[in-house]
């Protein structure tokens, strides 16, 4: 190691461990894993950590996935000069590679790739091959450019040859083929002979042929081929296809195999790295390549018993499960009886021989059926193990399946075989009880534990956001992983919801912006209003930790004024197609629950919960008083524990609110005051406008759906722009004279600030800009005023009621008996409204629920009476008067 990274590193671990030196060591590093203070490592080469409990806890953090930064940008810390002129490609093949460079001079070359397409460049270490081609690695920020992180000499065939370090006169007797050039390297650094080939899918035909014909002149002995390529489905695939051909050729071939674990894949490089080339190493990279070689389930059980001699044991041959048994009776009596027939065979083929005779390999599973991780719901107790089913290859099934067993199901033979059965068509155990038993105890101890959430979006308590395939933490995007979570540092997270799906492309370069002129051309300042509360919904949880709330945002409007295309067009931003919203009015409580805690930091789509038709009467009305407690992140409601107990729990509201209907909603003063409200029209309708629109619907959601995460890859840069503007334009707006009120201007500020934010993921114009919070101002003043009357039907009511004489016609319609109340039967005020040739306002099922707003004759309640007029007891709405 370098002695500028060597200082570098240390610095590092002694600020993040708490390491004390003593002697070569660091000693009494903080475990990051158990917490005690056991963590050491060499001080002048501090490749590894290590915990000292071996037992509790065994804990190895490797420094380069530490600080990978220190192991990416060689060419700006090592100079190339005339005395050095691969300074950086040396210091990349030592650092990062952990090579002995005496053994690799002249081999390479520092040279510069530059990337067309990005314009950024790097340096690379170069290996010439054979007939003039060469292949080259990156050392600069590979991850830049994208997947690729090497190339080869273009145009050129390398079909058929290898790379290895250098002719020798000696003649091995084994060579271990490898996919890679760094992987023969660190063979050799081990005494292996190695040879690269540069692709898994490259067999060495024109290569071979030479080393025949070689060994053929010089008299010698065919060398043994081990295929040690990458312990994937490709590599495993090409290992027994090249290990099949290269015996028909003539060769003797076996294979090698490193055991995977965790996310990261472990190649010959890296265990060279990790000081896991040991002879006993060596024996298990060859016995589980013997393993995949195997031709028969007989054949693989005897390898598995002469390693491990278990008397019973289970195994997988072809993706099907197998039972074997050893019968000591019957291997002494065939060993006997061989050794009694003179067959001069040596004493390990006696043993061989015997061994075929006495061990009885049974099929108990037509499928392998493989434990993944465990995964449970802390709330409710439930739990599940998540299977990966595999199967032979056939024609009419898949080549695997995923899903859950729970405890009971993998107990029991009969339930065991019922689940397999209904996972997969076809899918048959055979085995006992005790086996099923057997199978999990070896399989199960110590499984991986995956955080779960029962929702889509983003979950809090991690920190992290989860869109169906895609996640993204602390700016990093994450993939889910071919096991069905994401794989996060320490951390491992899957969602048990799957009703809702996004489509998020993670792929910028097919992200488009010219969106938001569309937007603004269409929808003006209320189009970018309603875009800026859709991007705050993506910071929801975060907004409310820190401001206690988040308002609802209102869309409302006489129809064909694009309020759905708007809205469709906002989900493809977050992935989402084939989805406006829900009617609260026509779902259930349990329904709208579910709804409002199936997603978190996403928008909760409310539609025509408005309607007051006929043929709507028989519609139970949605109560807006409903949604009031969402404002503060509280259902507000309760739901019982799924457990033995009385355990109760009250999910939060972890979403946002947009409420998309033709008329404005109509509620009470602190369910309106909650209301962001904009009231869209036909203004800006044109011809060229509706051409606009129409480009805008055929985007498709792959063009924009990377908007979600340029969003939330900058969580904290906009949360600190909303959480430090939010509170500056409050003060701003309740600094004029006609706002009065705080919440008000608390939500308007808010959307304000978000505005600011977006500017960071849009191209929004300082003209857009400003027109779009002079139109927040005026909003909020606006909803200052409109709070302070009544709403129009209630308004009409009161006309009617001073035109018909409510309190001084034949007879008054007023039964209280107090001077200052006003107590009315609707049915006698609609009677008589309708005697006067009058129509209502509006229906009368809509009207009651209007009363209750009333503010010039302030609502008191709905009661009987003792009727001025009649003397007897009167059903009637109660009203203040004015004063």
């Amino acid at each position: 190691m370098q002695t500028d990274t060597l200082n570098k590193i240390c610095e590092r671990l002694e600020q993040d461990f708490g390491f004390k030196k003593r002697k070569q060591y660091y000693q009494d590093g903080k475990c990051p894993e158990c917490g005690q203070k056991e963590l050491f490592t060499l001080r002048d080469n501090p490749n590894a950590l290590k915990c000292g409990r071996e037992n509790n806890c065994g804990a190895v953090i490797f420094v380069r996935d530490l600080y990978p930064d220190l192991f990416k940008n060689y060419s700006a810390r090592f100079k190339q000069t005339d005395t050095a002129p691969h300074a950086a490609a040396d210091a990349y093949l030592s650092e990062a590679r952990g090579f002995d460079l005496s053994r690799l001079r002249g081999l390479y070359t520092q040279e510069l790739h530059r990337d067309p397409e990005l314009k950024i460049t790097t340096a690379t270490v170069r290996f010439p091959l054979v007939n003039g081609i060469w292949w080259e690695r990156f050392i600069d920020h590979a991850d830049r450019f994208g997947k690729q992180k090497a190339k080869f000499a273009p145009g050129k065939d390398r079909a058929g040859e290898w790379w290895q370090m250098e002719d020798t006169a000696a003649w091995p007797s084994e060579i271990w083929l490898t996919e890679g050039v760094f992987d023969a390297i660190a063979l050799e650094h081990h005494g292996i002979a190695a040879r690269a080939l540069m692709s898994c899918n490259s067999y060495p035909d024109k290569a071979l042929a030479r080393l025949r014909a070689a060994c053929e002149v010089a008299g010698k002995r065919l060398p043994t081929l081990v295929w040690a390529l990458h312990n994937d489905n490709a590599g495993r695939t090409y290992t027994l296809k090249w290990h099949h051909r290269a015996k028909a050729d003539g060769w003797k071939s076996k294979a090698a195999q490193i055991p995977q674990s965790g996310r990261n894949k472990i190649d010959w490089n890296d265990a060279h790295l990790r000081g896991a080339m040991k002879p006993s190493d060596r024996d298990t990279y060859l016995y589980e390549g013997a393993l995949l070689c195997a031709v028969s389930p007989s054949k693989k059980a005897r390898i598995i018993y002469k390693r491990e001699e278990r008397a019973t044991f289970h195994f997988s041959h072809g993706n099907r499960l197998y039972w074997a048994s050893f019968n000591a009776e019957a291997y002494n009596k065939a060993k006997d009886k061989l050794e009694g027939e003179s067959t001069g065979m040596t004493e390990q083929e006696l043993r061989d021989k015997a061994l075929n005779d006495s061990l009885c390999v049974s099929e108990i599973c037509n499928c392998h059926p493989q434990p993944l991780y465990y995964q449970s719901n802390r709330l409710t107790g439930e739990s599940w193990y998540y299977y990966r089913i595999t199967f032979p290859p056939g024609p009419y099934h898949k080549t695997e399946i995923k899903d859950t067993f729970t405890a009971n199901q993998l107990t029991s033979a009969t339930e065991f075989r019922n689940r397999l059965l209904h996972m997969a068509s076809g899918a048959i155990w055979d085995g006992t009880t005790p086996q099923v038993i057997r199978l999990s105890k070896d399989t199960l101890f110590g499984l991986k534990t995956v955080e779960t959430i029962p929702f889509i979006g983003y979950a809090r308590e991690h920190g992290c956001y989860v869109f169906g395939d895609v996640a993204v933490k602390d700016g990093a995007v994450y993939k889910r992983n071919d096991e069905d979570f994401f794989d996060i540092g320490k951390l491992s997270l899957k969602s048990l919801n799957e009703s809702i799906g996004l489509a998020i492309n993670t792929k910028r370069e097919e992200y488009r912006s010219d969106w938001l002129n569309m937007i603004w051309a269409c929808y003006g300042v209320k189009g970018i209003v309603s875009l800026a509360f859709w991007f705050g919904s993506l910071f929801a949880e975060q907004i409310r930790a820190k401001q206690q709330s988040l308002p609802f945002i209102e869309m409302s409007g006489e129809p064909g004024t694009g309020k759905s295309t708007l809205i469709e067009f906002l989900w493809k931003l977050v992935g989402r197609t084939g989805h406006e919203g829900m009617d609260p009015a026509k779902s259930t409580l349990a329904g709208r629950m579910r709804t409002f805690t199936q997603v978190a930091n996403l928008p909760v789509v409310l539609i025509e919960s408005d309607r007051g038709k006929e043929d709507d009467l028989k519609l139970k009305k949605f109560d807006w008083e409903e949604i009031k407690p969402l404002f503060n992140g509280h259902i507000g409601r309760s739901i019982g524990v799924k457990n033995s107990g009385t355990d109760t729990y009250e999910p939060p509201f972890r979403a946002s609110i947009v409420i998309e209907q033709n008329a404005p909603v109509s509620a009470s003063k602190p369910v309106l005051e909650r209301i962001v409200h904009m009231t869209f029209d036909k203004s800006l309708h044109s011809r060229e406008n509706k051409a606009i629109a129409e480009q805008l619907t055929d985007i498709d959601v792959s063009e924009v759906s990377a908007f979600a995460l340029m969003a939330t890859q900058r969580e904290a840069e906009v949360m600190k722009i909303v959480n430090d503007a939010a509170r500056d334009y409050s003060n701003q707006l309740l600094s004029l004279a006609d706002m009065k009120n705080v919440r008000l201007a608390h939500n308007h500020a808010q959307i304000m600030a978000l505005v600011d934010a977006l500017k960071l993921v849009t191209p929004l114009t300082d003209e857009q800009h400003s027109a779009t919070h002079a139109a927040l101002i005026q909003m909020a003043l606006a909803r200052q005023v409109a709070l302070d009357v009544d709403h129009k039907h209630v308004q009409t009511f009161w006309e009617l009621y001073d035109f018909v004489g409510g309190d001084s016609g034949s007879p008054p319609l007023n039964h209280a008996n107090s001077e200052s109340l006003i107590a009315l039967s609707l049915v006698e005020f609609e009677a008589r409204v309708m005697r006067a040739g009058i129509r209502m306002p509006c229906d009368l099922s809509e009207l009651k629920d209007l009363l209750r707003t009333s503010r010039a004759r302030k609502f008191l309640d709905h009661k009987n009476v003792k009727s001025r007029l009649t003397g007897e007891a009167k059903k009637c709405w109660v009203f203040q008067r004015e004063i």
